[in-house]
């Protein structure tokens, strides 16, 4: 099955197991939006009702694997976006909630940067994460007035730790492949050149396992935190509708937009 090449997620299955997911918004960075949240659901959804599925491969096109969520579409929603946030949040839950009780394991490829709640979610939701060594990671969220979301107040935490996890939640860092792989957010490091064969050789890899057994095995794994991320995303939907409609919110978005250093007011 292949989803059509315009969508903004395409989703490709072969004969070889591995279904390829790939987020397809180039020219934004794969930023985020309702429409792309609702196609990547939809992909996962169908990975999970296809029995031939034995590995994901989540990758995204262009420069960036993504950059959280769309600044500029944001942006343009002005009063409205608390009430579009609240549906794009939604899906975003809905589709980590996805990666993460999926029966097979999810590997993923990311090249250039992984940005704000939505991409640094993705990537906390998957099991397997190998990066390019040009790759840059960063939260984002506080810098434009916003909260993490996509679970990743709870999986990132998880992954790094609890001090690690507020140094890249509030002070917003940008963290090198090398420096992200050191403390434990990704999988493993490879020159660029290689990301691609390394994500797909991996993927290779583990279609050679017992199925049964990888299954039963990241259940377990992730049974161990799952209650506590799903008690999470509601109370993160919230904060970042809530968030959203302040003026600190539309000044940050602004800022990026506009590229330039931001002016908060505290309102």
């Amino acid at each position: 099955m292949t989803t059509s090449i315009e969508s903004p997620v395409i989703l490709s299955t072969g004969e070889d197991g591995i279904a390829r997911l790939r987020l397809n918004r180039p020219e934004a960075s794969n930023g985020l939006t309702v429409e792309l949240l609702k196609a990547l659901h939809e992909a996962v959804l169908a990975c999970h009702a296809d029995p031939a599925v034995k590995i994901v491969l989540l990758s995204g096109e262009g420069r960036n694997f993504c950059a959280g969520g769309d600044v500029k579409t944001f942006e343009s929603k002005g009063e409205s976006l608390p009430e579009y946030l609240r549906e794009a949040t939604a899906w975003l839950q809905l589709a980590t909630a996805a990666l993460i009780q999926l029966r097979v394991p999810v590997v993923t490829a990311v090249q250039g940067y992984v940005a704000g709640g939505g991409g640094l979610g993705l990537v906390c939701a998957s099991d397997f994460v190998i990066a390019a060594r040009s790759a840059k990671f960063f939260s984002g969220a506080v810098r434009v007035g916003m909260a993490p979301d996509g679970g990743a107040s709870v999986t990132l935490t998880q992954l790094v730790g609890l001090r690690q996890a507020l140094r890249i939640l509030l002070a917003n860092p940008t963290l090198s492949a090398e420096e992200a792989a050191g403390i434990g957010l990704i999988t493993e490091v490879v020159d660029d050149v290689e990301l691609t064969a390394r994500a797909e050789a991996l993927a290779a890899e583990l279609t050679a396992l017992p199925p049964l057994a990888l299954s039963a095995t990241k259940r377990l794994v992730w049974s161990g935190v799952g209650q506590s991320v799903a008690e999470r995303l509601a109370e993160e939907a919230r904060t970042v509708s809530e968030l959203s409609g302040t003026a600190d919110s539309l000044e940050g978005l602004r800022a990026v937009i506009e590229r330039r250093p931001p002016r908060f007011t505290g309102r």
